[in-house]
């Protein structure tokens, strides 16, 4: 290399040294010396990573005092440059700047200016970032975007009501579902959607605080979303005058905001766009008082914008809770509880219409005139005609059934700000099997019962209950067993349990008692007497000892065959991996029964939830077990009137369970009276679903088809060509380890030095979803993954690929012929939570000049042509560019001429769509409006002032070059 004093090289791999100065030349050796970093470095001259900074006529550049150059002449003398031209500042002209007083920060950011110095990339690279730039433009552009790379199945009610709220704006709503149902899921793919869209950059959840690392884990491992779990400890670390604005996610416990009222102060003054409440019926409320935690929620809800609540039992705490909540969500419509009560009578005749248009048979009257009083619209009317037209052909009656449906479903009840589905309208739920196991009571516990009713001859009902179904605590407590519990060693359910265990070795087994001392004696039990892998899950356990826990049973190799949870592993925790429960002993609470079964009876379950209840026979046990399963059926099915039947007959059942006796015809008598309550209770609640509201919540064909349509996203062979390609420029190492799966490690040659989105040990990927639903330690990689997101914004970034000269071979053309490839990108600047991504992302132009200045790009293709080229090592590309370089400055400007057109093109018709789609959506809120109070006004006057700002945004977007690729054509 010529090298010569004074000059100004960059360095290839550390361009953020800056501008460097040659200051010794010797033998073998070049120093170059970067005043801007202040570092020296020592290069072999015949092989130093440099390019040689040079500047052309036409340059803007900037000198070391700050005032800046319009170059218009080049000169060279003994290997030193000095530009000639116009000081901007001044317009003085003939102004001379030598190289060795250029700023040393300047960095050669245009593509031409780095082609020009030699600073030319791979071929393949150049191919890289092109399709980087469509593959963001098209995702960031996607209607399924935030939905298609969830790590989860793709469950068609979820999804619907998952697409229906992540696309508004600050959506409020209510997800009510069942148990098992996936509200959890559901929220987290309306956080992911909000969250890629920019409508919410802060996000905060409130769970109660044994939930707070599930939904931790369940963010993080499904949705790549990495919450912050706070506490008094953190705040106290945060060492901030707000702590809460030290993170953007933020997860914290209803627990820890009722002890700590300067937190909640806290928490409401810092600017949320998303709001998360789960178990939000533990938020009690009257017309005459509050709780503390509705307290604490009301004062969020009404600094943020958004708000989401979660229930599986909206009105499990009485119908005015139910409105409370929705107050939460919008206390201008839901301002009055008798006024709710009235407009809900209304609901009725609107969700009869909908059962009668839902059924083959002909529309009777009042159906048809609720129609006609509910729906004046034109494309109402036009379906109702078709309808009650004797000479409409059956598709066409069809299709007119299902707009009206569309439209009162749009129009009419809670159904925008409340989603709630049922096990009975949604499909997917295995059956329930249960087994009763009598046992012979020992005599060890009929003595300690016996000193405990000497004792305790003043016990009530409820007292003598107690100690019958749980005689093992009596135990303990009069035969002076202490901590060091010995009733396992005789009692018979133990027995029965070891031997379960034991044949079914292949199996993972949840076992649920009452108290959290049982759970320990349980596992003493398995491990001392059969060295039965077990572990224990209980109230006294940290969170994050709960969580170890969990995870050691969810192992499938070496991991606990049995987990066995006091009360409180019934609540929150999933684990429909196992499909085999044993209740130790059974709760008084019929809701308390349904959330043990429900921790296995989940949506996803694919086989038989066999249910266990080893039981002490011929008392209290037995007994509560039979009014359990043949008063209430509630073991083998869900038992929406348990709760109702119990405050209708607990007082009898405790009475019959305190005398401890064998069934009798009294008892008998209050199963049947049960039974028939329960089948009264139930047949009313069937009959009085809102089958409005369920229809609008599960989406029906719509849901089904939506689901259909991101399962065909997987699996996409783009994606994984795309990736793979993506890791290898960043120069991560990848092990294929067979079974769909790669482990992704950092290398000692990557781009940077760190990845987005890779651990410093590396991960496991798959882009297969059933993989990563089989396998915890492996992650679902999709279009929407940080490895892929984050590795497309660092390609663009750093600037790689931008520039690249190769060689196609023709002998049909003339040796040494041009072609110029040219990739521009028109970009709009607007706030991301204007949702401006969704109508003009940063979207490319291709134009493919020949050396005449002709625009080829429509009739060559990328791919096929990128196909026919050949690299070419960097020297000898430095001087082909240095040959033509005039003509490369030609082209460009026919480029930009065809880049201009182009991009006019490209931003009427994204202010066309927008405006289209906004306009749609604000005409059909407006209409909406007039019928339904739930639209809310705020939502209509966001939609216009997004339009207008979009509208502004895209008229004054940019068209910038972003790379170019030279092509010379050879017959060698």
């Amino acid at each position: 290399m010529p090298f010569a004093l004074g000059q100004r090289w960059i360095s290839d791999s550390e361009s953020d040294l800056g501008l460097g100065t040659v200051i010794a030349v010797e033998a073998r050796t070049v120093t170059l010396l970067f005043p801007a970093s202040e570092e020296n470095r020592v290069y072999a001259r015949n092989d130093a990573p440099l390019t040689r900074v040079m500047f052309n006529p036409g340059d803007q550049i900037q000198s070391h005092e700050g005032w800046e150059l319009l170059v218009a002449q080049v000169e060279e003398q003994g290997g030193l440059l000095t530009y000639h031209g116009t000081r901007i500042d001044t317009s003085e002209t003939d102004v001379a700047l030598r190289e060795i007083l250029l700023c040393h920060t300047i960095q050669l950011s245009k593509p031409q200016d780095k082609l020009f110095a030699g600073q030319i990339d791979r071929m393949d690279r150049f191919a890289l970032r092109y399709r980087a730039l469509q593959h963001q433009q098209q995702q960031q552009t996607g209607e399924l975007r935030g939905l298609t790379g969830m790590r989860a199945s793709l469950i068609p009610h979820q999804l619907y009501i998952a697409h229906e709220v992540g696309r508004r704006y600050a959506p409020r709503v209510l997800l009510a579902d069942e148990v098992g149902l996936g509200k959890t899921i559901e929220a987290g793919m309306i956080i992911h959607q909000q969250v890629l869209s920019h409508r919410a950059e802060r996000v905060l959840i409130v769970v109660p605080e044994t939930l707070q690392h599930q939904w931790l884990v369940e963010m993080m491992r499904r949705f790549n979303l990495h919450f912050s779990i706070f506490d008094e400890e953190r705040c106290l670390e945060a060492d901030a005058r707000n702590p809460f604005e030290t993170a953007q996610f933020v997860l914290l416990s209803i627990d820890f905001l009722r002890k700590h009222r300067q937190r909640c102060e806290e928490l409401c003054a810092a600017d949320w766009d998303l709001l998360v409440v789960d178990e939000a019926h533990h938020l009690t409320w009257s017309e005459e008082k509050a709780s503390r935690e509705y307290q604490i929620i009301e004062s969020l809800a009404e600094h943020t914008p958004g708000v989401l609540l979660l229930t599986a039992t909206p009105e499990q705490l009485g119908h005015q809770s139910h409105f409370a909540r929705l107050r939460l969500l919008d206390p201008d419509r839901f301002y009055d509880y008798p006024a709710f009560v009235e407009e809900e009578k209304a609901y009725a005749p609107v969700a009869e219409a909908v059962n009668a248009l839902n059924q083959s048979a002909e529309l009777p009257a009042d159906a048809e005139q609720t129609l006609r009083d509910k729906l004046n619209d034109a494309v109402s009317l036009e379906a109702l005609a078709v309808l009650t037209d004797a000479n409409s052909d059956s598709a066409a009656q069809l299709n007119a059934r299902q707009t009206l449906v569309q439209q009162l479903m749009d129009r009419h009840g809670t159904g925008r700000i409340l989603f709630r589905n049922t096990r009975g309208g949604v499909k997917g739920f295995q059956q329930r099997q249960l087994t009763l196991i009598p046992l012979a009571m020992p005599t060890q516990y009929e003595t300690a019962l016996k000193v405990a009713s000497i004792m305790n001859k003043r016990l009530d009902d409820a007292g003598k209950t107690k100690q019958y179904l749980y005689p093992e605590e009596i135990y303990q407590q009069f035969e002076g067993d202490g901590d060091s519990a010995t009733w396992w060693r005789f009692d018979p359910r133990i027995d029965w349990l070891l031997e379960h265990l034991k044949a079914n070795r292949q199996e993972k087994i949840l076992v649920i008692c009452g108290k959290a001392s049982t759970a320990l004696s349980i596992e003493q039990a398995l491990r001392e007497r059969e060295g039965i892998r077990g572990t224990v899950f209980h109230e006294g356990m940290t969170i994050i000892e709960r969580d170890k826990a969990a995870a050691y049973f969810a192992q499938e190799e070496a991991g606990a065959q049995v987990l066995i949870c006091s009360e409180i592993g019934s609540e929150g925790r999933n684990f429909q991996f196992a499909h085999q429960l044993v209740m130790f002993d059974l709760p008084m609470n019929p809701d308390l029964l349904e959330q043990r079964i429900g921790r296995l009876d989940r949506i996803g379950q694919r086989q038989t939830i066999e249910i266990f209840v080893p039981l002490l026979a011929g008392g209290a046990q037995e007994k509560l077990a039979t009014w359990y399963h043949q008063g209430l059926n509630a073991f083998e099915e869900t038992c929406p009137t348990g709760r109702a039947v119990y405050d209708q007959f607990g007082d009898a059942v405790v009475a019959s369970l305190a005398n401890n006796q064998p069934t009798d015809s009294d008892f008998e008598a209050l199963v049947n009276d049960s039974r028939e309550l329960h089948n009264a209770l139930k047949a009313k609640l069937e009959a009085g679903r809102d089958r409005l509201l369920e229809q609008h919540s599960n989406g029906g064909a719509a849901a089904e088809a939506l689901a259909e349509r991101i399962a065909n996203h997987d699996g996409d062979t783009e994606l994984v060509a795309f990736a793979l390609g993506l890791f290898d420029t960043a120069g991560l190492h990848q092990d294929d380890k067979g079974d769909n799966a790669i482990v992704l490690h950092p290398s000692e040659h990557m781009l940077l030095a760190s990845y987005p989105g890779l651990p410093q040990d590396g991960c496991t990927i798959t882009f297969e979803r059933d993989v990563a639903l089989s396998r915890e330690d492996v992650q679902f990689v999709s279009w929407e993954h940080p490895l892929v997101q984050g590795g497309i914004e660092m390609l663009l970034a750093e600037g790689a690929g931008t520039t690249a000269v190769s060689v196609l071979k023709n002998k049909a053309l003339p040796a040494g012929t041009l072609f110029l490839e040219l990739i521009y990108t028109v970009q709009a600047q607007a706030p991301k939570r204007t949702g401006i991504h969704q109508f003009l992302p940063a979207t490319p132009i291709r134009v493919l000049l020949d050396n005449k200045g002709n625009d080829l790009a429509a009739q060559v293709e990328f791919d096929s042509f990128h196909r026919q080229l050949s690299p070419i090592n960097r020297h000898l590309a430095s001087k082909v560019v240095n040959s033509v370089q005039t003509a490369v400055h030609q082209l460009i400007q026919h480029g930009d001429i065809a880049a201009e057109k182009q991009g006019l093109a490209i931003r009427e018709q994204a202010k066309t769509t927008m405006q289209q789609m906004l306009g749609n959506e604000r005409d059909r809120l407006v209409n909406l409006k007039a019928v339904n109070p739930n639209i809310r006004d705020v939502e209509i006057e966001q939609i216009a002032e997004q339009i207008e700002t979009l509208s502004q945004s895209i008229d004054s977007a940019q068209i910038g070059l972003d790379s170019l690729r030279l092509i010379v054509v050879s017959h060698n």
